[in-house]
């Protein structure tokens, strides 16, 4: 229980990896805030698991591209929980793009990649700084992706959002030292139905990866769990969780 009494709110918490990290965080101890956007059914069916489990949760609707929403966000976490120790940005958005077909790069992608991937986590670090840094050993976990790094993924302004979020933990870690730990985890190909990609993409990456395994979202909440509660003397690192591949290259046999 290596989260017990603390409490943790995960952006985009209803599927995917959010969900994963939500049902690992209660289960160390965390009472779980629950945000979501759209996929309210889905965020509900993590608060009913997590409390028939005997954990405590709570759904909270707020779009992280709204500072209002933000703000009210956190502040619901605040009258519910009285207190914040951890923020996970986990939330995301994306519209696959081919890397080559730059003129289908329109205003309206770009905006909303940065609006959510970037603009949303600062938005949300900057709500919940104040609550956090009231309790000791307080952490903040960005998601990031291993695009930041390839310069590949689902679009060119997805890569280029994660990379900016990568940036910005080691200018967050470093202004919100030393009360609170900023870190990053950047996943690799993870089967979930985030970008819609095709089941064959994920044959055809699995060859490259030196694990030999593709990550899995378990792996990813497992990481973030690591950065919040026993990476203590961790900030401005951003974790690979990707079998392997972004610093070794394609599997050699």
């Amino acid at each position: 229980m290596r989260l017990k009494g603390r409490v943790a709110l995960i952006t985009g918490g209803g599927t995917g990896m959010g969900r994963a990290a939500a049902l690992l965080f209660a289960r160390e101890g965390a009472s779980v805030a629950v945000n979501y956007s759209r996929s309210r059914d889905e965020a509900e069916d993590v608060v009913a698991k997590i409390r028939d489990e005997g954990g405590k949760a709570i759904a909270i609707q707020a779009s992280v591209a709204k500072e209002a929403e933000v703000i009210a966000m956190v502040r619901r976490v605040e009258e519910k929980f009285g207190r914040l120790d951890a923020l996970i940005n986990n939330a995301g958005w994306t519209q696959r793009v081919a890397h080559d077909k730059l003129e289908e790069l329109t205003d309206d992608i770009w905006n909303q990649t940065l609006d959510v991937n970037l603009r949303g986590v600062f938005y949300c670090v900057r709500a919940a700084a104040p609550l956090l840094r009231k309790q000791e050993g307080a952490s903040v976990v960005n998601n990031a992706s291993i695009a930041a790094l390839t310069g590949s993924g689902s679009s060119i302004v997805y890569a280029a959002a994660k990379a900016a979020v990568v940036t910005m933990t080691m200018s967050l870690a470093r202004s919100l030292a030393p009360e609170i730990r900023v870190n990053a985890v950047a996943p690799g190909f993870v089967r979930t139905q985030f970008a819609n990609w095709p089941a064959e993409m994920y044959e055809k990456a699995l060859p490259r990866i030196p694990l030999q395994r593709l990550p899995t979202v378990e792996d990813v909440a497992n990481a973030m769990l690591f950065l919040v509660a026993d990476a203590r003397s961790t900030t401005g690192e951003t974790i690979l969780v990707d079998g392997g591949v972004t610093r070794l290259g394609p599997r050699v046999r």
